[in-house]
């Protein structure tokens, strides 16, 4: 039988447990997928601790790639030995696993399988950030986040892409030549450097069309405070705990500011949504503007561990869990 990780209760990076589950045959619309990679994402801790809650036990992990091992009645597009990948539903901490076939994407042959389940949830994010939250412009200037993470990497090298000027935020200097290197022209060390201060300083006052924040508690009043009126607060993610609450009247008295929390799950709802989605990522990778680096590696067992070194803030860029 394939082992998969299962939790049977939210908490801590222990509760990640290693274990043998069954796998069927798959029933209409599905296809049995054999996975030879899976992505680590930081929504996957929000389901183990419970912020995200899941009903009963259930196996973490929304990426993945591999190889389709059998595909159920009424699905005529995909069959035995297509190499796929997924972003969504949750599942993928797992050998194989039965997936919605209208879920998959068929990768092109320039795409691997360990690039196509570090990118592909990471990378259609940034598309729908850029180019669906947000158009960005040739010549505007935005602040990012995380900007050494796997998001963030891929959101630097995406919008110097497209002409703009980024900012972000790192925690140490090595990030920081990290970010550099991918894109951003602006790292800020938020260990050293008010970030709020900096954004008026590099914008002359101007401030900001658009911030993308998904560090949450720690960075969220002041993120606003980067805003030009009128401008854009994107909040999708809490990797420093939930934002506290607030009156929309804040919103007013910073300069009648808009705020949005995206999921990416929303954007890629439909067929044609979704490989609208990763073409264009699979297009900017191909082109060599967006370079995906794989730069830490995990057994599958070992999840626990690789959730460990990402609360720690101990990674950079993208990170698999290796099948």
């Amino acid at each position: 039988m394939p082992h998969a990780i299962v939790v049977d209760q939210p908490g801590g990076p222990e509760a990640l447990e290693w274990r043998e589950v069954a796998v069927g045959e798959p029933g209409r619309g599905q296809v049995r997928l054999r996975q030879t990679s899976v992505g680590l994402n930081f929504i996957d801790v929000y389901h183990r601790t419970g912020l995200y809650p899941q009903t009963g036990p259930f196996i973490p992990g929304v990426e993945g790639a591999g190889t389709v091992e059998a595909a159920g009645p009424g699905v005529d597009w995909l069959k035995a030995g297509d190499r796929v990948a997924y972003a969504g539903p949750i599942g993928a901490y797992a050998e194989a696993r039965l997936i919605e076939a209208d879920r998959l994407v068929k990768l092109p042959d320039e795409i691997s399988d360990e690039q196509a389940a570090a990118m592909l949830l990471q990378g259609m994010t940034v598309q729908m950030l850029l180019r669906r939250v947000y158009a960005v412009q040739a010549g505007e200037t935005i602040l990012v986040h995380a900007a050494a993470g796997g998001v963030g990497l891929i959101l630097c090298q995406w919008a110097a892409a497209l002409g703009a000027t980024v900012i972000g935020t790192v925690s140490t200097d090595e990030k920081a030549d990290l970010a550099r290197a991918h894109g951003c022209a602006h790292p800020i060390v938020t260990a050293g450097q008010d970030f709020v201060a900096e954004v008026e300083r590099i914008t002359g006052g101007a401030k900001l069309p658009v911030v993308y924040d998904s560090v949450g508690r720690d960075t969220f009043l002041g993120s606003l405070d980067c805003l030009r009126p009128r401008g854009l607060m994107v909040s999708f993610g809490n990797a420093s705990g939930p934002v506290e609450p607030l009156s929309p009247l804040l919103l007013s008295q910073k300069g009648s500011l808009f705020l949005t929390r995206p999921t990416l799950f929303h954007y890629i709802a439909t067929r044609p949504e979704l490989e609208t989605a990763a073409s264009e990522l699979f297009a900017m990778v191909a082109s060599g503007k967006v370079k995906v680096e794989v730069k830490q590696r995990f057994a599958l067992k070992d999840a626990a561990e690789a959730h460990r070194a990402l609360e720690a803030r101990q990674t950079t860029g993208s990170t698999v869990l290796t099948v």
